[in-house]
C-alpha cells in the first residue's frame, strides 16, 4: 500500500505543479496554448484518473470507512472528479446568435467555432432589458425563445441567473445586440455529469457538517488537546473621538453649513442617484487623495472649485503620483496646480509623444483624467441633478449645460437653466440664507419631479453617514503599529514562560471590539445603499477580511493570547490592501451576472478561509521566531501547532465549500461549472496545498512542528497569488475579485 500511497500524493502534487504551469504559460503564450499544452492534454487528464482511483484503492486500504464522515468527505470528491470527467466526455458547449423576425436556428457555435446541430429549432420571440429604478444601469436582460420540436411547441425566457432547459440543452443569457434587437445565449449540453458533480456537492456540505459535531473527529481532539490550558478574559468599554481640524490659509470657499446643504442634493453619478456629497468626496480623494483639503470639508472643496475656479487654480492640490509626469508638469512636490498643466507651449500633456512604456502611459492617463474631471466640475458637466422626463415615462438627468429635452414646459426650462446662475449670485454675496433657501428649492424640484425613482430617505442618510465614517487607511495603519508592537510584546512573554492574565490582554480586546463594531457599521452600511451585500470588488472583500480577523481573534485568543497581534496586524494589512488600488472605489449597481445570493456566500466563504490561513501563517512566523531565538521552549512550538491544526480544519473545508459553491454559480450564470481560469486555478491549487496539511497520519512530516510551520508560512504564498497575484499578475475573468 506504500506504493499507492505515493502514487496518489505524488500525482496530486504533479498535478499542483501542472496547474502552477499552465497559469504561467496561460499568461505568457495566451489561453489556446495552456488548454493545448495542459488542461486539453490527455496525460492531464489521465493523471486526474490516477489520482482518483489510488487514492479510492489507499482509502479502503485503511479501512477509513469505520470513520463515517471522513470517508464521506473523501468519497464525495471522488464522485465530485467522476462528474468533471463524465462532462468532459460526453458535455458540449456554444454559443448561439438569435435575431427578432430572423428564421430559426438549428445549430449553435462551439469554441473551436465548429457548429453542432440542435435536435430542435430555437428562434428569438422577444428581447427586453430592464434598468435599476431611476438609472440606466442594466439590472437584467431577458431574451423570450420559441422551441421547434418536430411540430412541438414550446417557450422559455432565459435571462441573467435563471436558465431555461430543454431535452438537457441549457440556454444562459450571454449578450447582447446594441440595438436590443438580438441576443446572444450560452448553449450547454451534460446530460449526466452535472447531476453526478452535484450529488458530490451535496455528499460534501453534509460531511463537512458531520465531521465538526462527529465526537471522535480529529478536530474534536484537538480541542480538547492538553496543551491548550492559556484562557484569558474579556471586558468591553471604550470611548474614540476624532477632534475637528479647522481651515487655515485655505482659498475661498462656502461656509461648513451652506457647502453640506449642498452636499444633500441629488445626483445621478455612477448609474445610480446619490447624495452630491457622496460625488464632493470622490472629487476630493481622486484629485488630492484624502477626503478633506486644509480643514475643508469634500462638498467645500467640490463647491469651490465650482464657485471659486479662480482661486482654487492656483492651489497645489492636484496628487501626482508619477516623477516623470511631475518633471513634464514642472514641479518638485507631489502636488499640482490645476496652472501647473499650461505653459507658454499650451496644455503641457497634450502630447504622448515618448509615453512607448505602458506605464508611463498609464501614469500620463491618470493625470489627464484629474484634469478633466477639474473641468467637468468647473463647466457644470458633472452635476446631473436636474431629473426631468424623456420618452416613455422615463427619467434622465441633466447638468445645467447639458442639451434639455424637446417638449419640457417652459417654467421647467427656465428653473434648470437658471437656478444655479442664481444661486452663484448669492455665493458671491456670501448670503448663506439664501443660498441654503435657493439649495432647498432644488431640493424640492428633485422630489416633486423624480420622487417615485429617489432613494428612501433613509438609504440616503444612511450613505451620508457612511461617507462620514469612513477612515479606514489611518485605521489600518493604527491596527498594524498595535499588531506588531503586540506581537513583540507576546513573543517576549513566551520566551520568559509568562502565563496568566493581563491588562494588555482586555485593553487590547476591548479596542479590537469597538474596530470590530466600527467595521461591522461600515460593511451593513455599504450594503444597505447599495442594495446587495458589498462583496463584489476587492476593496470591499478585504474589509470584509478584515472584520472576519477581528472575529476570529476572539474566537481563538483563549487558545492562544498571540492571536490577539495576529488580529491586528491580518486587520490592518487587509484594509491596507483594499486602499491600493483606489482609497475608496465608488459604490456602484451590480452587474447583473454577479446578483446572485450564491455569488456572496461562495465570497463569505472564501474569505473566511483566507483569514484563517492567515491566522496560521502567522502562527507559523511566531513559531519560528521562538524557534531561532530560544530553543528551549518546545512546548510553546508545540501548543503553536495544535492551534493552527484546529484553525486549519475550518479554513480548508469553507475554501472546498467556497469553491464548490463558487462552481453552482458559474454553472447557473455562464453553464460552466469549472472553466481553468486562472483564479479557479489557483483556488484549487490553494486547496491542495493546505488540505495536505490535514493528512499528518499519511505524511508524518506534518507531525513535526517546525515543519508544520515552515509549510504554513510559505503555504500562504498560494493563498496571495490567488487573490493578489491573479488580479495584478495573472490576469483572467476573475481579476476584478
Amino acid at each position: 500500500m506504500k506504493l499507492i500511497k505515493r502514487i496518489a500524493f505524488g500525482s496530486a502534487g504533479l498535478l499542483v505543479f501542472m496547474m502552477m504551469t499552465a497559469t504561467v504559460i496561460e499568461k505568457m503564450q495566451g489561453t489556446d496554448t495552456a488548454w493545448s499544452v495542459i488542461y486539453g492534454s490527455p496525460f492531464f487528464t489521465a493523471l486526474w484518473g490516477v489520482m482518483t482511483v489510488c487514492a479510492f484503492v489507499y482509502l479502503m486500504s485503511r479501512k477509513l470507512q469505520r470513520d463515517f464522515f471522513t470517508f464521506l468527505l473523501h468519497i464525495a470528491f471522488l464522485i465530485i472528479l467522476t462528474g468533471a470527467f463524465v462532462t468532459r466526455l460526453y458535455g458540449k458547449q456554444g454559443n448561439i446568435h438569435l435575431r427578432m423576425g430572423d428564421a430559426p436556428v438549428s445549430a449553435f457555435v462551439t469554441s473551436g467555432q465548429n457548429k453542432e446541430p440542435l435536435p430542435f429549432q430555437v428562434q428569438l420571440h422577444d428581447f427586453h432589458i430592464e434598468y435599476y429604478k431611476g438609472s440606466f444601469a442594466p439590472m437584467d436582460f431577458t431574451s423570450c425563445i420559441r422551441i421547434d420540436d418536430n411540430g412541438m411547441q414550446a417557450e422559455g425566457e432565459v435571462s441573467m441567473n435563471r436558465i431555461f432547459t430543454y431535452r438537457h440543452y441549457r440556454f444562459y443569457q450571454s449578450a447582447y445586440d446594441k440595438d436590443g434587437q438580438g441576443t446572444i445565449l450560452a448553449v450547454s449540453y451534460d446530460p449526466w455529469g452535472i447531476g453526478i458533480t452535484y450529488t458530490g456537492y451535496a455528499l460534501l456540505l453534509l460531511s463537512i457538517l458531520g465531521f465538526f459535531f462527529q465526537k471522535d473527529s480529529m478536530f474534536r481532539k484537538l480541542l480538547s488537546h492538553p496543551a491548550l490550558h492559556h484562557k484569558t478574559v474579556i471586558r468591553c468599554i471604550v470611548f474614540l473621538s476624532f477632534l475637528p481640524v479647522t481651515a487655515s490659509g485655505a482659498p475661498k470657499h462656502l461656509s461648513r453649513e451652506a457647502a453640506s446643504e449642498i452636499g444633500n442634493l441629488y445626483v445621478y453619478y455612477h448609474d445610480r442617484i446619490c447624495p452630491l456629497q457622496t460625488l464632493a468626496k470622490d472629487f476630493t480623494v481622486k484629485l488630492y487623495g484624502k477626503t478633506s483639503y486644509k480643514g475643508l470639508t469634500a462638498e467645500q472643496v467640490f463647491t469651490g472649485w465650482f464657485f471659486y475656479y479662480d482661486d482654487w487654480k492656483t492651489e497645489p492640490f492636484i496628487h501626482i503620483k508619477s516623477k516623470a509626469v511631475r518633471h513634464r508638469l514642472g514641479i518638485n512636490g507631489p502636488y499640482a496646480s490645476l496652472n501647473d498643466f499650461f505653459g507658454t507651449e499650451g496644455y503641457k500633456l497634450k502630447n504622448n509623444e515618448g509615453a512607448s512604456e505602458t506605464n508611463y502611459k498609464r501614469e500620463l492617463n491618470e493625470a489627464n483624467e484629474k484634469f478633466n474631471l477639474i473641468s467637468m466640475t468647473a463647466t457644470g458637466s458633472i452635476l446631473k441633478i436636474y431629473p426631468c422626463p424623456i420618452e416613455h415615462n422615463r427619467m434622465s438627468w441633466f447638468a445645467p449645460v447639458d442639451d434639455l429635452p424637446k417638449g419640457l414646459p417652459d417654467d421647467q426650462w427656465l428653473f434648470v437653466r437658471k437656478s444655479l446662475g442664481l444661486l452663484s449670485e448669492q455665493v458671491m454675496k456670501k448670503n448663506d440664507e439664501a443660498i441654503i433657501g435657493l439649495t432647498g428649492k432644488i431640493r424640492k424640484y428633485q422630489q416633486k419631479t423624480a420622487g417615485s425613482v429617489l432613494p428612501s430617505d433613509a438609504r440616503f442618510d444612511a450613505e451620508k453617514l457612511y461617507n462620514r465614517l469612513n477612515y479606514t487607511k489611518p485605521l489600518a495603519m493604527a491596527c498594524l503599529t498595535i499588531g506588531v508592537l503586540s506581537f513583540a510584546f507576546y513573543a517576549r512573554r513566551m520566551s520568559r514562560s509568562l502565563r496568566g492574565k493581563t491588562r494588555l490582554n482586555a485593553f487590547l480586546l476591548i479596542a479590537l471590539g469597538v474596530i470590530a463594531a466600527y467595521l461591522l457599521v461600515l460593511v451593513s452600511l455599504r450594503g444597505f445603499v447599495s442594495g446587495h451585500l458589498p462583496l463584489s470588488n476587492g476593496y470591499e472583500t478585504m474589509q470584509f477580511m478584515a472584520l472576519c480577523a477581528t472575529l476570529f481573534t476572539f474566537l481563538f485568543y483563549r487558545k492562544q493570547e498571540t492571536v490577539i497581534a495576529f488580529g491586528y496586524m491580518l486587520c490592518g494589512l487587509a484594509l491596507l490592501v483594499a486602499m491600493l488600488g483606489e482609497a475608496n472605489p465608488p459604490i456602484t449597481r451590480l452587474m447583473p451576472v454577479l446578483a446572485s445570493p450564491l455569488l456572496s456566500i461562495h465570497v463569505v466563504s472564501i474569505m473566511i478561509a483566507y483569514s484563517l490561513t492567515a491566522f496560521v501563517m502567522l502562527n507559523g512566523i511566531m513559531a519560528i521566531v521562538l524557534r531561532y531565538t530560544h530553543k528551549d521552549y518546545l512546548n510553546d512550538i508545540a501548543r503553536l501547532q495544535v492551534v493552527s491544526r484546529i484553525i486549519l480544519y475550518p479554513a480548508v473545508f469553507c475554501l472546498a465549500l467556497g469553491i464548490f459553491i463558487g462552481a453552482v454559480w458559474a454553472n447557473v450564470s455562464w453553464g460552466r461549472y469549472w472553466g481553468w481560469d486562472p483564479k479557479e486555478t489557483w483556488a484549487l491549487i490553494t486547496l491542495f496545498i493546505y488540505a495536505a496539511a490535514l493528512h499528518p497520519a499519511s505524511l508524518p512530516a506534518f507531525r513535526r512542528p517546525m515543519f508544520f510551520h515552515w509549510f504554513a508560512v510559505i503555504a500562504f504564498l498560494s493563498v496571495l497569488i490567488t487573490y493578489l497575484g491573479v488580479n495584478f499578475i495573472l490576469g483572467g475573468i476573475h481579476s476584478y475579485a
